[in-house]
């Protein structure tokens, strides 16, 4: 069989199940599976592929057809143009969570050294981002998962800033000293009640801890809040993506610990992303 022939026959499987990015996901898992790059996919399409390659394919697109998404079998996804490997701990980055990083890198002096910390930091796509484009900046990485913190230690190797990033195992800041210039987080967001209705890709693949909000899906930005106001020096800024209906009780939150400044950033949808405030 050649490249091309099971690159559509992928293809068109997916079609028939009617998934929602049929195309994208068939030439990911198929690339995946070769180890080729989506180009060499399409200029070498008349390329003969092994029978183990085939058959590693079909398993790629059985696990898809069962409703694992495409970076699980991959056991990999994108993030700003890097590559990061995810595990059971991990929620997968996704290409809404780019707007806080945009957000950060254009508030930053990056010539200025500062101490960044990262909550919740799962893959480390955040915080290994945020190193790889501000050279003088230091990343403390939190999260309460040990198994996800060995997955960002993985990441930050991967992508050569692994001296500038300190992992912590803790619950939000309750570890660290005054001192931060910047908290960033995106922090489990979703009201409780809310979970059930989630994609079935979502419900079985992520892990709860990183979704799960509370009754009010407000739980986390609470503690992240107060944390910051101790713990971010004078004129130091915070930076969290929130839910698109929750820019109106997270600025309350934020005046009421003494930020201003205050800034909600909307994603390309036209909903609130992004919150932003420097403390007083």
């Amino acid at each position: 069989m050649l490249t091309g022939q099971l690159y559509r026959q992928v293809r068109d499987r997916f079609r028939k199940a009617r998934l929602t990015t049929p195309e994208l996901d068939a030439k990911l898992l198929v690339c995946g599976a070769l180890q080729v790059s989506v180009s060499d996919l399409v200029l070498n399409e008349h390329d003969v592929v092994t029978d183990g390659e085939v058959v590693r394919v079909q398993v790629y697109a059985d696990k898809r057809l069962s409703g694992m998404p495409v970076g699980r079998i991959l056991g990999e996804r994108e993030f700003f143009g890097r590559r990061f490997l995810l595990n059971a701990a991990t929620l997968e980055p996704r290409p809404d969570t780019e707007i806080l990083v945009d957000a950060v890198l254009d508030r930053v002096d990056p010539d200025r050294p500062s101490l960044m910390c990262d909550i919740g930091t799962g893959t480390g796509a955040i915080a290994i981002s945020l190193l790889a484009e501000i050279p003088a900046c230091q990343m403390i990485a939190v999260d309460l998962s040990e198994e996800a913190l060995c997955c960002a230690i993985r990441n930050a190797e991967l992508h050569h800033v692994l001296e500038r990033f300190f992992p912590v195992c803790a619950d939000y800041l309750s570890a660290l000293r005054p001192g931060l210039d910047w908290v960033i987080s995106n922090p489990p967001y979703i009201r409780t009640a809310v979970l059930a209705e989630l994609s079935a890709e979502v419900i079985h693949h992520d892990p709860q801890l990183a979704l799960d909000g509370g009754e009010d899906g407000l739980s986390a930005y609470g503690q992240i809040v107060t944390d910051a106001k101790k713990l971010l020096r004078h004129g130091g800024m915070i930076a969290m993506e929130i839910g698109y209906d929750q820019a109106g009780d997270l600025k309350k939150q934020l005046r009421h610990h003494g930020f201003g400044e205050i800034e909600i950033i909307k994603d390309l949808s036209g909903n609130d992303r992004v919150a932003i405030a420097r403390k007083l």
